[in-house]
């Protein structure tokens, strides 16, 4: 839009303005904003109140992790209950370019947008607002939230809290986390989740035990060995999703450590993947088909009754779901209880960090 608005001699604002069809703007303006944009190799703005096409697109940055297949799911049997069909675009791929998405989708037209996206800059989302003009839901959404977007989550703090704190009642005091990337919120409020835990039980969690990863297998493989070869390795893991969790596995299986035995690991989604790992793996359960479907009923709603400049946020309860993974750490009373010295243990020097390193 800036280019725009410098190659016709006018505002960012009143380029915006032309583009989301809004009125008070003079038609030589409007002419000379269109002449750019078109100069510019973008498509024109489609006219307000087209017919509904009966289309949904979901946009997602990956569509070979087990989460993704439940997503995608869940908002394909959304959108034929709420009278749509879907459009699935992955845009992992190489050759994926979001300005030729955008006139794909402008061509042929679309009701909505559901974004998926783990990197998802704010320019990039303002530009499918401004060039498509359609509603536009962001479900999981990563960064600080934009008030003005309309947001489906799940409860990721209280999903940490539930799971370190299923961990600290069957002894361990020693747990690690491996989170996802540090500018993703639902890696944070995870990890704030796992820290309000160990605060309940007084305990300090070691901070050479937290590390970030990628939300993939080699991920959790890598963080998870470096853990594991620690000269005080935890006695439990906590994983920001069940990918990085199936990599811890996979580390703890290279070294010989026993899961549950030696060590416990929790993970989060509760994605198919948990039932396929042995033992399988207690995880917290985000509940991806009813984020998808209140995705896709906000895009119907707001063509209904448009929402006007504040966005909707719905935040949807996360369970904990208690497998095979976890188990008391060695060296405890059966019941689970910790001694004195294993509670000592727990806190080191310069522990209790309340922030994620950067």
């Amino acid at each position: 839009m800036a280019d725009v608005a410098a190659a016709a001699g006018v505002s960012v604002p009143t380029v915006s303005k032309v583009l989301s069809g809004k009125k008070h703007v003079s038609a030589a303006t409007r002419d000379k904003v269109l002449e750019a944009v078109r100069a510019f190799g973008y498509e024109t703005p489609r006219p307000q109140h087209t017919p509904r096409l009966g289309l949904v697109d979901l946009l997602i940055d990956g569509l070979g992790s087990p989460w993704a297949e439940v997503l995608v799911r869940g908002a394909e049997k959304a959108a034929a209950r709420w009278g749509f069909s879907l459009v699935v675009t992955s845009s992992a791929r190489p050759d994926f370019d979001l300005r030729q998405w955008i006139g794909v989708v402008r061509k042929r037209g679309t009701d909505g947008i559901v974004l998926v996206l783990s990197r998802a800059e704010q320019e990039e989302i303002a530009a499918i607002q401004e060039l498509l003009h359609v509603p536009l839901v962001l479900l999981d959404p990563v960064g600080q939230r934009d008030p003005r977007l309309s947001t489906v989550g799940a409860t990721n703090w209280l999903g940490g809290v539930m799971a370190t704190t299923h961990l600290l009642e069957l002894g361990h005091t020693r747990i690690g986390f491996i989170g996802g990337p540090l500018d993703t919120q639902c890696t944070h409020d995870r990890y704030e989740g796992y820290l309000a835990a160990h605060r309940t039980f007084g305990i300090d969690p070691d901070p050479r035990l937290t590390c970030y990863g990628d939300f993939v297998v080699s991920g959790g493989k890598t963080h998870g060995a470096e853990l594991l070869d620690r000269g005080d390795p935890p006695t439990a893991v906590f994983a920001g999703n069940d990918l990085q969790a199936a990599g811890v596995y996979q580390a703890a299986t290279e070294r010989g450590v026993r899961v549950p035995g030696e060590l416990s690991v929790v993970g989060f989604d509760d994605s198919l993947l948990c039932e396929m790992l042995s033992p399988p793996l207690t995880t917290v359960r985000q509940p991806l088909d009813d984020m998808a479907n209140e995705a896709v009923r906000l895009v119907s709603e707001e063509l209904t009754h448009p929402r006007g400049t504040a966005g909707t946020r719905i935040e949807l309860a996360t369970t904990l779901v208690v497998r095979g993974s976890t188990a008391p750490p060695s060296g405890t009373r059966p019941d689970g209880a910790i001694s004195g010295a294993r509670r000592r243990a727990g806190s080191a020097p310069g522990a209790g960090r309340s922030r994620p390193r950067a």
